[in-house]
């Protein structure tokens, strides 16, 4: 994984172990989504950029734990491929 559980805690200020499950979750979620927006499917691939990588795995990461009830993934989507574009492949 591009990203810790404990940097995502760091990222979103949470200092307690009672939502790390939740976290684990929404951090393999957030892995996933961010390689199918940038249409990568090599986890190396997708680590070259590595700065690029976590800041939308991290970004993801807090949409999707700030808003679990009335998440927008239309919006989260195209707020990835502005991240992503650099590394973007024209097709899987």
């Amino acid at each position: 994984m591009i990203v810790t559980l404990d940097e995502a805690k760091e990222y979103l200020r949470v200092d307690y172990a009672d939502e790390d499950n939740l976290l684990n979750g929404l951090l393999k979620a957030a892995h996933q989504i961010c390689m199918d927006v940038a249409r990568i499917t090599d986890e190396a691939d997708f680590g070259a950029d590595i700065e690029r990588a976590k800041a939308a795995v991290m970004y993801t990461v807090a949409y999707l734990y700030e808003h679990r009830e009335e998440a927008d993934h239309h919006e989260l989507v195209l707020t990835l491929r502005s991240l992503l574009f650099a590394v973007r492949q024209e097709g899987f």
